[in-house]
């Protein structure tokens, strides 16, 4: 994989400026890492997104800001609109040297169960992601989960039943369940499950609702000055 670029700049606004920083096209974060001064940045949206979508929270960044010197980095942690699902806020974690770093990988669900197939049974997935902890150079993209060992109802892969390299630690307890096949749902659990997704959907609904009347008074106030 070619190394990933991205580009940032220091940040001058804060707090409640980051408003107008967002309609500027630009995502508000920090550059922070072990002995290190933490650093207010913002990256552009859309390069940003598209790095993202490459990159995730498993590979290492090279990221410049304004003219200083390109350093390693990780996106550690985002923040997004709960409406809109932008993102607000990224922190960037610069990795150091020979230090492990602890970093969260996606899990991909490869192959079929044979007791979804053939027994109706319900596959719930515990975890999306795990953290790692290993050094830089033993990052891995993503943790490949055989879901073909599933067999029957009521079968469990754990975390100590995942295969991965000796040099990576999973940051979590061994016993955890990672994917489960359960008995399939009843006639009663289905229609209480539909019940619940609709008054999900009503209330998203009412948030945007109240999102455009909050910002349509923004513009009406900033019109004004």
């Amino acid at each position: 994989m070619d190394t990933i670029q991205l580009s940032a700049q220091v940040r001058e606004k804060m707090g409640k400026k980051n408003k107008s920083l967002r309609r500027e096209g630009f995502i508000p974060g920090v550059l922070y890492g072990r002995k290190i001064v933490s650093q207010p940045i913002k990256v552009n949206r859309k390069d940003f997104e598209k790095v993202f979508k490459e990159a995730r929270e498993s590979t290492l960044i090279d990221l410049s800001v304004d003219d200083q010197e390109k350093v390693k980095v990780l996106i550690h942690e985002t923040q997004r609109d709960p409406i809109t699902e932008r993102y607000i806020h990224i922190d960037f974690y610069q990795v150091r040297k020979g230090e492990k770093i602890i970093a969260k990988v996606a899990l991909d669900f490869v192959g079929e169960s044979p007791a979804v197939k053939n027994q109706d049974g319900v596959l719930i997935k515990d975890y999306e992601e795990l953290e790692i902890k290993c050094f830089p150079k033993d990052l891995i993209h993503d943790i490949k989960i055989d879901l073909s060992k599933l067999k029957n109802l009521e079968d469990v892969i754990r975390i100590k039943d995942i295969d991965i390299p000796k040099e990576i630690e999973i940051v979590a307890d061994e016993e955890n369940a990672v994917v489960t096949v359960a008995h399939p749902r009843t006639a009663e659990e289905i229609e209480k499950l539909e019940g619940e997704v609709e008054e999900k959907v009503e209330g998203v609904e009412v948030e945007k609702e109240k999102e455009k009347e909050e910002e349509s008074k923004e513009g009406k106030e900033e019109g004004g000055k």
